[in-house]
C-alpha cells in the first residue's frame, strides 16, 4: 500500500534513512537523524508536495517525497525528488511503484523534477531512467564522505515537450 506519511512513521523512516547515512555515500548526511528530526522533515516537505510511504504487512519498506530544488523564486516550478527503500527491499518493483505514484501526484503542480544521484549508484540510475528521467548533468567530486570524493549526477523529468532535454511525465 502506498499512502501519505504520518508523523508516527518517523521511527521507521529514520531507521531506513540512517542505514544509508551510516553505510553508504548515497546521502551526504554524515550523522544519523532522530525520529523527531524526520517528523519535522515530514511536516516541512508536505508543504511542498506529497510525502509517501510504501507499506506491506505494517512495515514501511520505502518512502519518497519532493523538496524545493533551489530557493530563488524562479525555481518554484522545479522540485528535487527523493526516494529510499529499506535495506534489502530493492529489486521487487517497490521503488518503481512508489516513485511512479509520487510523480503522478505532482505532475500537474510542478514543471520539472530533478533526481540528484551520488555516483556510482546503478540501482538509482536504473529507477530514474525507468521512470522517464534523462541524465542532464554531472558534477565531479562535490561530496566528501568516508574519506573519498563523490561525484553527483543530475537526472531530469519535465511535463511538457519544449526541447531535446525536456520530455513528458508519461511512463
Amino acid at each position: 500500500m502506498i499512502r501519505e506519511a504520518i508523523n508516527s512513521d518517523a521511527d521507521d523512516i529514520a531507521e531506513i534513512y540512517n542505514h544509508y547515512i551510516v553505510n553508504t555515500n548515497i546521502t551526504f548526511e554524515l550523522e544519523p537523524v532522530s525520529a523527531l528530526e524526520i517528523s519535522d522533515r515530514i511536516s516541512h516537505y508536505k508543504t511542498i508536495g506529497p510525502y509517501l510511504v510504501y507499506e506491506e504487512y505494517n512495515t514501511i519498506l520505502g518512502y519518497a517525497y519532493v523538496s524545493k530544488f533551489r530557493e530563488r523564486k524562479a525555481y518554484d516550478n522545479s522540485v528535487e525528488s527523493t526516494i529510499y527503500l529499506r535495506n534489502g527491499a530493492g529489486g521487487q518493483g517497490i521503488g518503481f511503484k512508489l516513485y511512479s505514484t509520487l510523480l503522478q501526484q505532482i505532475e500537474s503542480k510542478y514543471h520539472v523534477v530533478i533526481g540528484v544521484i551520488a555516483l556510482p549508484n546503478d540501482a538509482s540510475v536504473k529507477l530514474h531512467e525507468k521512470c522517464g528521467f534523462k541524465k542532464v548533468g554531472y558534477l565531479t567530486e562535490v561530496g566528501y564522505k568516508f574519506n573519498k570524493w563523490i561525484d553527483v549526477g543530475f537526472w531530469q523529468k519535465c511535463n511538457t515537450v519544449s526541447s531535446s532535454l525536456i520530455f513528458p511525465f508519461q511512463h
